[in-house]
């Protein structure tokens, strides 16, 4: 039993839907501290509104409540349960202002509930800039010049007396929500009213800017007998001015000499034992001056963070389950390190390999957005690369971004202006270390790209390096002329086999099958926490190209699953949540489990998910070699969205099984013109349509089927590049987009539906028989994509007939298709005729919203059909709800100030919200519903 036998039953409060600022890092970490908390016996609650999550699956808590987050949600549960503590710190800002609003209207003392992992004094000092700033120089540590601001006069006050370049930075506020950087005073104004909106409590603090200066995060965790470990230090690759999760990170850290490293270690152990009195983890920001190595403070958050994530999967050490032991009243000496099995938590972890952490954008969904970087957060999501090199590390993290580069650079997308790559350079943009290498090849000095962009001259000389490297290798005609040694260099620094081909210009089949002729393969490496001192017995695994392979082939039948890599619009936490779920339906039929992914925010990736992890891209050279290594059964596609399903025809042209509908089948469902004549050939009704593979064709296309016509690649998730398009510029100028953009694409063109209903169907199939898993009716109509629109589950306005209709489309589809599995078909309702849209022969974005709308493990059975173990009519199926269920997407739009907020084919939504209703009386949906008619007006 856990040392405070006080705490019997604990409450964990959420992040509620993914939003930039808050992702899937705290599924993660609620994942692991409910986790955590049963295995002390501890009844778990759990509260979190966002139905794509594993936290509030039943396999996660005792008691799951998808509701608001809201005060009156915790008091409805309070009622409910007894409950002895809170822990507030694994659902990010969302979580911590929760507690604190609970805390002001006294809920806590109410209903004798205590805050474990974090006290109220802490988040105050915390969140609060002006009590921040006191205490911290209270404690002799230095800050920015800076003063406090509760209204725009004070703000007008401030600036004046600090000067310009100036930072505002809000209280309260996640991924920093309203902050900005000011150079000029003319941009003042607008900035300051920006932050102190963005404020709850209306308060910024206005801070000399330190621009230039590097900046570098500590995560640390605190017992309750004050014993303070560090476990990871974080370098920012960019300098101070661009927000944390906007920058690329490498840890361990790279260019902190070892005297300052000792002062901020010290600092941060001060700072976290002078703040309240809880037991738990936090994270702190120094900025450091690198001609002088002056540190000052920059804040320190008092629960998990994105940065504690990423810690936890760099260091193996598991900081949200560590933690959450720690609230309940262990100490650090009293738990064991799970990957050693040996040493305690008190060990500090060291790492023998490199990590670098990559930020992925997805500016193109933004149209107008300011592509800038700054001291708002814009990424969406992240990826995370270990090597035994930083240069390894990078080009491996450029490999995982899903943006077809096949590294850095070295791969047909180089910029050759230098005028334009300086300009580049100086406005801090998304792709700005492609373009230091760009720089760097055209002969730019280290010292000028230095000043434009402060990054360390250590890190410019390691890219130099690359450059060098390459300049070799251009000079080479033949696969025979690099020799072992330079190929092994090459892959050693992280090189693909396409950047090799193209650096030679060759084709990379001719690399590949040299590399192969000289036996020159991946090995693979523990992460074992503790630089190989003690032998690990969690088998956590990345890549390099060394002699010793640390990973050992069982004998088990084995499955490789693919995961979704980086999430980004149209492919979020969904089709993590629908991987892990597979990965546990292997082991429960006794067959070994292996998980490949790479975003270090995930579930998926956390090591004792499956029985092996691999941390590498999902790219398919470190795909393939991982099957000649592993030679699974097969390889499972369906769960991990579009980036693993884009895979399935390398895997089958190698002969590896696909596990569930084989390849050809998806692909007729994937290719828009085969699968629009497969709908032709069994008279099911769908739009008029035809298919282009230039403008010409696709202009003759538009003007037989008549505008307005909606233009959709083929291959893709999210709507990426669909529009709807009515004249012939507007359908010229977008077609050669989509070629530009994605060359050799198939386009379907197909007569768009005006004043349409759309409905989707996500069933399961097991070859000879379909089960209707749910049927959604969205409020938005037709040409609003489906992950962008409400939508409502069981339908609530569509005829019997058309349900009827679309069952039974749905039923002949997946068995024409030879589903093994799970399959998404959409719908257009018109005039009460059912059209068929589109069929996606894999998980969709909605699988685990039915799932936990009606109580079933649907991904559990998915995954046992698709191994062909299990027959559907082996599982009993109970739909469990009372009611509607009503999936709420949710927009990070107030991060991209002036853009284009209109609806329309391509997703824009970042997360979603699950609302239960037991009629259509609610108020709730009688508000949405109303939207309909409103776009139906239009």
């Amino acid at each position: 039993m856990p040392k405070d036998s006080s705490i019997r039953s604990v409450l964990i409060i959420g992040s509620g839907p993914i939003i930039i600022g808050q992702a899937c890092e705290f599924d993660y970490s609620g994942t692991q501290a409910s986790r955590s908390l049963r295995e002390e016996g501890i009844e778990v609650s759990l509260i979190n509104s966002n139905p794509a999550t594993i936290m509030t699956d039943p396999i996660t808590a005792d008691h799951i409540y998808l509701l608001p987050l809201t005060v009156e949600s915790i008091i409805k549960i309070l009622e409910e349960r007894k409950i002895d503590a809170v822990l507030p710190t694994m659902g990010g800002q969302t979580a911590l202002n929760l507690a604190m609003e609970a805390e002001r209207q006294n809920v806590w003392n109410r209903f004798n509930v205590k805050l474990i992992g974090v006290d109220i004094d802490a988040i105050n000092l915390a969140e609060d800039r002006e009590l921040f700033r006191k205490h911290v120089i209270s404690l002799g540590i230095e800050v920015a010049p800076s003063l406090i601001a509760n209204s725009f006069l004070e703000g007008k006050e401030a600036a004046q007396k600090i000067g310009f370049p100036l930072v505002i930075r809000p209280s309260f506020t996640l991924g920093g929500t309203g902050g900005s950087f000011v150079h000029q005073e003319t941009a003042f104004d607008e900035a300051l009213r920006r932050g102190l909106d963005a404020s709850p409590t209306h308060e910024v603090l206005v801070e000399k800017a330190v621009l230039g200066w590097k900046e570098y995060e500590l995560e640390l965790l605190r017992d309750k007998n004050d014993n303070v470990v560090i476990i990871c230090t974080v370098e920012n690759l960019d300098p101070m001015g661009i927000h944390t999760g906007d920058s690329i990170t490498v840890a361990p850290a790279m260019t902190l000499s070892d005297t300052a490293f000792q002062r901020m270690r010290n600092q941060a152990i001060l700072m976290m034992r002078s703040m309240g009195h809880f037991a738990g983890g936090c994270n702190v920001q120094f900025a450091l001056n690198p001609i002088d190595e002056q540190i000052i403070a920059i804040e320190i958050n008092p629960r998990v963070s994105r940065s504690s994530a990423l810690a936890s999967k760099a260091t193996g050490y598991p900081i949200a389950k560590i933690a959450a032991k720690l609230a309940l009243g262990y100490t650090l000496d009293e738990l064991k390190n799970q990957i050693t099995g040996t040493t305690s938590a008190l060990f500090e972890p060291s790492l023998d390999y490199v990590i670098v952490k990559m930020p992925r954008w997805n500016f193109e969904k933004f149209h107008g957005a300011d592509s800038r970087l700054g001291l708002q957060m814009k990424s969406v999501g992240e990826v995370m690369a270990i090597g035994r090199s930083f240069s390894e590390a990078l080009q491996k993290a450029c490999q995982s971004q899903e943006n077809d580069r096949a590294g850095l650079g070295a791969d047909k997308k180089e910029w050759i202006n230098t005028q334009d790559i300086l300009e580049r350079l100086e406005k801090v943009s998304d792709d700005r270390i492609y373009r230091v290498k760009d720089a760097l090849r055209l002969g730019v000095p280290e010292k000028t790209i230095h000043k434009l962009t402060h990054i360390d001259p250590w890190f410019l000389r390691e890219i130099k390096k690359l450059v060098q490297l390459e300049e070799q290798v251009q000079k080479l005609n033949v696969p025979e002329d690099i020799g072992f040694d330079l190929l092994l260099q090459l892959k050693q620094n992280g090189y693909s086999d396409a950047q090799i081909a193209w650096l030679m210009r060759l084709d990379e089949k001719d690399i590949i099958n040299y590399r192969k002729k000289l036996n020159l393969r991946r090995k693979y490496k523990l992460v074992d926490t503790c630089a190989a001192e003690f032998e690990a017995q969690t088998p956590y695994y990345y890549s390099t190209f060394e002699e010793e392979n640390e990973s050992k082939r069982s004998s088990k039948k084995k499955i490789v699953v693919l995961g979704s890599g980086p999430n980004r619009i149209g492919q979020g936490i969904e089709f993590d949540y629908c991987c892990v779920h597979g990965v546990l339906a292997i082991r429960e039929e006794g067959w070994e489990a292996i998980m490949v992914n790479c975003n270090p925010e995930t579930v998926s990736t956390d090591f004792d998910i499956a029985d092996k992890l691999y941390f590498e891209p999902v790219y398919w050279e470190h795909i393939e070699d991982l099957l000649d290594f592993e030679q699974p059964e097969g390889v499972i596609v369906q769960l991990g969205g579009q980036t693993a399903l884009k895979l399935a025809e390398k895997i089958h042209n190698k002969g590896i099984p696909i596990i569930g509908t084989s390849f050809p089948d998806m692909d007729i469902a994937e290719d828009r013109g085969r699968f629009s004549d497969l709908l032709k050939e069994m008279e099911i009704p769908y739009p008029n349509y035809g298919v282009a593979m230039d403008a010409d064709t696709a202009l003759d296309v538009a003007r037989s089927i008549g505008y307005p016509v909606l233009v959709r690649p083929s291959y893709v998730l999210g709507g990426q590049r669909m529009r709807i398009v009515i004249n012939d510029t507007e359908l010229e100028n977008h077609v050669l987009t989509i070629f530009k953009h994605m060359p050799d694409n198939k386009v379907l063109i197909d007569h768009f539906l005006e004043r349409a209903k759309e409905a989707e169907i996500d069933a399961l199939c097991d070859g000879e028989n379909v089960h209707i898993m749910g049927i959604m009716e969205h409020i938005e109509p037709a040409g609003i994509h489906s992950g962008d629109s409400s939508a409502v589950l069981p339908p609530y306005s569509l005829s019997q007939e058309a349900i009827e209709v679309m069952i039974q489309y749905a039923k002949r589809i997946a068995l024409r298709l030879r589903i093994k599995g799970l399959i998404n078909i959409q719908f257009a309702i018109k005039n009460n005729q059912v059209y068929v849209i589109e069929a996606n022969p894999r998980a969709s974005r909605t699988t685990p919203f039915i799932a936990k709308a009606y109580g079933v493990p649907y991904l559990n059975i998915a995954t046992k059909l698709m191994m062909g173990t299990h027959k559907l009519n082996d599982f009993e199926m109970i739909n469990k709800l009372n009611g509607y269920a009503i999936k709420v997407p949710v927009f990070s739009f107030n991060k991209f100030p002036g853009v284009d907020i209109s609806l329309g084919p391509e997703m824009k939504s970042t997360g979603e919200a699950i609302y239960f209703i037991k009629d259509l009386y609610d108020p709730y949906f009688r508000d949405l519903d109303s939207k309909r008619y409103m776009y139906l007006a239009r």
